[in-house]
């Protein structure tokens, strides 16, 4: 469940003692001003707009946007659009996070449901590849892959699905710049006391670094939900009992049913098979199991979605990392060595001979059960974990490719696999960002659950649609009661059709704070969010989040208060898609 920290709440009166020393005023008419503050001419400022800088470098905006992410960029380019002042915090240097971190195979679902700008930014990768430039490595007419539930490359509606981290990266970037928003990059939040909130209102957050955003709303759009949960409001971390909200795939899963990634061979969990006194096998972890259906508070796996290439002028081989142990992978020698023919991991192409790599199988790149940590966790905790999936991952490439557990033929697949030179050149050739699959998740004004995924429920005032599969990694990695190992978690239930999604779920709830909006750890059950976690929704998602804002700024309302036929049709003019007949 959730809980407070790092808030600090003032009333009126407070505000105005603290406003007693001498600042630098900006004004839009008069331009820099130096005098005293008195607590009326504070409200005088503060009522006509005027903004403050001082020593603490303070920055003031209609909307301030706190993310890396997609919906990050979408929502600072969407609230400029609305006419609205905006700032865009990032915590890290690099924007787009997983859409341009490897993540490149687009989780598309029912594309015909995807509009506004997460389409545009589908065609804005169209264009890129329009371009003879962008082929450098390889011929447009060799290019011949496939996209996820859709065609890679569709000329009809002038979108592309597939794309390279750089080219992601550099949408996202001109994106910003043809609309002059300002970036401050590697500011992240203070998450103790970096949140101000006046009564449910939050008034400005300040970064590590003390630079302190004032606004009049606020969007997180961080997959940990740190914003959030730093100003006070209710969440919660793990998975809900299927009892809780009359689910049916939450909680633990002790059944193998729909789990797609579990050892089908029985692989004894010991350093000596069969003797449980040899102690168990790496990253196999002694927790007891979660009972069928109930709650608990871990998490799906993450990995970093790998870009490669096995073509040789760019390419990068994989040296031996620093501690790295072959027993690390004694799991995935016997798990070859039982006949399972193990795929390891995805290979889908991208444009210039190169990949996006995904978990694929019961022993992959998902670092399973080594998460739990990671969205409670400090910020040089979050460091440690990242660094060990990064290491788990670089160790498991260079056993495939050097391993004499293996067989010829499995070394050599992999051998002619390396980072390419091209990419995450700042960063070793390795992607900049862990993908967070989940973290924390807003128990809002409302609750999207399966029975929404499903359609069994009328989804009040939609957002935007999600069409993905209810879709979970595995969660725990453990020991079954005749000494065998076991993955548990894994979820992969094909939904009948697209759905709507709320938009009280981007919203808290009133008693928590009445000016923050939170498209992407929104409000959604575990199991829900199985399926709304997908980049292209989390694009529209931002979008409305942000139209939703700009227009609670223009009618001075919370964000509980505003009206709801008017940003309905405020994002039909924009091109979102809001509901749609069955297909």
């Amino acid at each position: 469940m959730g809980r407070e920290c790092g808030v600090e709440i003032v009333s009126q009166n407070q505000a105005l003692r603290k406003i007693t020393f001498m600042e630098n005023i900006q004004s839009p008419k008069f331009g820099f001003i130096s005098f005293r503050w008195k607590p009326a001419l504070a409200v005088l400022l503060t009522a006509i707009g005027v903004s403050c800088t001082h020593a603490a470098q303070s920055y003031t905006a209609d909307i301030i946007v706190y993310g890396d992410t997609s919906a990050a960029v979408v929502a600072a380019v969407q609230a400029k659009k609305e006419g609205k002042s905006v700032i865009l915090v990032a915590p890290q240097t690099h924007l787009g996070a997983m859409t341009s971190a490897g993540l490149g195979f687009t989780d598309s679902g029912k594309a015909y449901t995807i509009g506004g700008m997460s389409k545009e930014f589908y065609h804005r990768v169209w264009l890129k590849y329009q371009k003879d430039s962008a082929w450098n490595l390889q011929k447009r007419s060799e290019f011949n892959a496939q996209g996820q539930g859709t065609a890679a490359i569709n000329n009809e509606t002038q979108t592309m699905w597939v794309f390279e981290p750089k080219v992601a990266e550099s949408i996202y970037d001109q994106w910003l710049e043809e609309y002059g928003i300002p970036v401050y990059r590697n500011e992240k939040l203070n998450r103790e006391k970096g949140v101000r909130k006046l009564g449910k209102r939050i008034t400005s957050i300040q970064t590590l670094s003390k630079k302190r955003f004032r606004g009049k709303m606020f969007l997180d759009c961080t997959f940990e939900g740190d914003l959030m949960a730093a100003a006070g409001c209710e969440y919660y971390v793990g998975r809900e009992a299927n009892s809780q909200y009359g689910e049916d795939y939450n909680g633990g899963r002790t059944t193998l049913e729909y789990n797609g990634h579990h050892f089908k061979s029985k692989i004894s969990a010991y350093k000596a098979p069969g003797e449980p006194s040899s102690g168990l096998l790496k990253f196999i972890r002694p927790d007891p199991l979660t009972p069928e259906g109930e709650a608990d508070k871990r998490v799906q796996s993450y990995c970093y979605r790998m870009c490669l290439t096995d073509y040789e002028p760019n390419r990068l081989p994989i040296t031996k990392p620093e501690n790295y142990s072959p027993e690390d992978y004694e799991l995935f020698a016997r798990y070859f060595a039982s006949g399972e023919k193990p795929p390891v991991m995805t290979t889908s192409r991208m444009p210039n001979f190169k990949t996006d790599s995904n978990n694929h199988g019961a022993f992959s790149l998902d670092f399973i059960g080594m998460n739990y940590e990671y969205p409670e966790a400090s910020y040089e905790e979050r460091q440690k974990i990242m660094d060990a999936h990064r290491q788990y991952q670089l160790g498991l490439l260079y056993f495939l490719q050097n391993d004499p557990r293996l067989s010829d033929e499995i070394r050599e697949r992999w051998q002619k696999w390396g980072l390419p030179k091209d990419e995450f050149t700042d960063n070793d050739h390795w992607p900049h960002n862990l993908y967070i699959r989940e973290a924390r998740r807003m128990i809002g004004h409302y609750v999207m659950t399966q029975a929404d995924c499903q359609s069994k429920v009328k989804t009040p005032m939609s957002v935007g649609m999600g069409s993905y599969t209810l879709d979970s990694h595995n969660t725990h990695r453990y020991v079954t009661d005749d000494g065998y190992v076991q993955n548990e978690g894994d979820v992969e239930v094909r939904l009948n059709g697209p759905y709507q999604i709320a938009y009280g779920a981007l919203i808290p709830q009133k008693k928590d704070c009445s000016n923050l909006l939170v498209p992407v750890a929104c409000s959604a059950s575990h199991i829900a969010f199985g399926s709304i976690r997908m980049e292209p929704v989390f694009m529209i998602l931002g979008q409305s989040a942000a139209t939703a804002a700009s227009l609670a700024v223009d009618s001075k309302k919370t964000v509980h208060e505003i009206d709801y036929s008017i940003l309905r049709e405020k994002l039909l003019k924009d091109g979102q898609i809001l509901e749609i007949e069955s297909k």
